[in-house]
């Protein structure tokens, strides 16, 4: 079979960012995803960020994220999750247990690390590599945690909004001792989702020597604006 791996719409440039979107095959499955960069050119330091629950690679914080990246000097890429945005399964409605069976299909917490690790690839491949890091909250550190737990290629991150609960708690406790880059992790002392004794737990089981906790107010949903650009701040002092 013919492979459909590359990018699949031309740049598009908007406000000094430039966008564009691309498929990776692994294993069969095609990855969708989407690279912003400045627009003099692509930047010398890469950001992967991961989406949360029952969102996409395009949601509307995420974008925002991207674009505070790319005011920073950096390339920022997305993929959508499986069961997530261009790969949703339309026999699950939701929620996390149907997470846990998306997770499975697409053949576990592996799968996921292997997803990621060809999106970097391909963006490697077509803009060389660079310092990387990982900026991602909810299912992003669901996602992310694995991912740097195994990646050398992650040098930094920001992690949060989870614990060791749900449908791949297990997994979780087992991978973060092996994530030893710095980080940052969030927590909303009020999140209605995730325990926040199950957060706590998950950062204290995190193997870096460099880590810091950021707790606020308020629910899952409502990180602070200032916390969030506090957090693409760290990212850029610290990347490369």
């Amino acid at each position: 079979m013919e492979s459909t791996e590359g990018w699949t719409t031309e740049p598009a440039e908007s406000g000094g960012i430039v966008e564009r979107d691309f498929v990776v095959e692994r294993d069969g499955a095609r990855v969708p995803g989407v690279v912003w960069w400045p627009s003099d050119g692509p930047a010398e330091r890469l950001l992967l960020l991961g989406h949360g629950g029952t969102t996409h690679k395009r949601v509307d914080y995420l974008v925002e994220v991207a674009r505070l990246a790319v005011g920073k000097g950096m390339t920022a890429v997305a993929i959508d999750g499986p069961g997530h945005g261009d790969r949703a399964y339309p026999d699950l409605a939701g929620g996390l247990e149907a997470l846990g069976t998306a997770w499975a299909r697409n053949g576990g917490t592996g799968g996921i690390v292997a997803d990621w690790r060809a999106a970097l690839d391909f963006v490697e491949d077509d803009q060389g590599a660079r310092p990387t890091g990982w900026w991602g909250l909810s299912m992003g550190t669901m996602m992310g945690l694995p991912v740097a737990a195994v990646e050398s290629r992650i040098s930094i991150a920001v992690l949060g909004l989870m614990g060791t609960y749900g449908p791949l708690a297990d997994d979780l406790r087992r991978l973060a001792p092996e994530v030893r880059c710095p980080l940052r992790f969030l927590v909303q002392w009020d999140d209605e989702l995730i325990p926040r004794d199950t957060c706590f737990e998950l950062f204290g089981l995190l193997g870096s020597t460099r880590k810091t906790l950021h707790a606020n107010p308020g629910a899952h949903a409502a990180v602070p604006v200032t916390e969030v650009v506090a957090s693409v701040e760290y990212l850029d002092r610290h990347l490369g």
